[in-house]
């Protein structure tokens, strides 16, 4: 590696002075330089979960018009950039069919949400260097497919925002009905001690004293009212609810 005056680059790109003085001592965004006739292409590598740090990637046009990347000649490195992006698309969309659990609905969203803003500054940088060399047919084919690429994390990105939407809308809706059935339970349980309550109270008559039965069955008269009002009482709550709240056609009019 070669420390330049500001930055540093591989030994072999001789870029212009022109261009490295655009430069600060980091790679900085997304974004194409020109100088001197010559182009200087920088990216970024796909986001990682977690990672605020964001590898970079160079690509210089020379003034003869030949393309220079890290590894040597060429531009084919754009080309497999994309092809991770596409693969790590591809990996996350595989989560979101197989969990249906929060984590992971929220792990991908973490991992999509930067693949969105970077995908987008990618296509932003090479066509800002598509738009200084209009001729060069590959700079066009690889800026239609980074479009493609933005899209699909944009969809990606949608579609786990929506799961994990769902995923919130049926546990709720979930515990609603789990709660509808403790009430169901309640009542009905609630109903039967209002029935069997006075039956057991008659129950224990034949036990007891006649003095003790005098004395008592002012109280078990009120039992018995207390009791088979409150039967009635639950008995129509239940049928009212069942109705899901509405009284019965017939009974509309009055």
């Amino acid at each position: 590696m070669l420390m330049t005056e500001r930055f540093k680059l591989p030994e072999h790109f001789e870029i212009d002075p022109e261009i490295r003085e655009q430069m600060s001592d980091r790679p900085g965004h997304q974004r194409c330089l020109e100088g001197a006739g010559e182009l200087f292409l920088v990216l970024h590598e796909v986001p990682e979960g977690g990672r605020m740090e964001r590898d970079s990637l160079f690509f210089w046009k020379r003034r003869d018009g030949l393309w220079v990347q890290q590894s040597g000649a060429g531009i084919g490195g754009l080309g497999r950039l994309l092809d991770r992006y596409e693969q790590a698309v591809e990996d996350l969309e595989g989560e979101i069919d197989r969990g249906a659990r929060a984590e992971v609905f929220y792990r991908v969203l973490r991992r999509s949400s930067p693949m969105v803003r970077s995908s987008g500054n990618l296509v932003a940088a090479i066509a800002q260097a598509q738009a200084m060399e209009p001729d060069d047919d590959a700079l066009q084919a690889y800026l239609d497919r980074a479009r493609e690429v933005e899209r699909q994390c944009e969809l990606l990105h949608g579609d786990a925002r929506a799961a994990l939407a769902y995923w919130h809308t049926r546990l709720t809706e979930d515990q609603a009905e789990a709660g509808t059935r403790l009430n169901r339970i309640a009542l009905r349980i609630n109903l039967a001690l209002w029935i069997l309550l006075p039956m057991v109270a008659l129950a224990a008559l034949p036990g007891m004293g006649a003095a003790l039965v005098g004395a008592l069955k002012t109280a078990l008269w009120v039992i018995l009212v207390v009791g088979g009002v409150g039967g009635l009482v639950m008995f129509g709550a239940a049928y009212w609810r069942k109705r899901g709240g509405r009284l019965p056609t017939r009974w509309r009019g009055l």
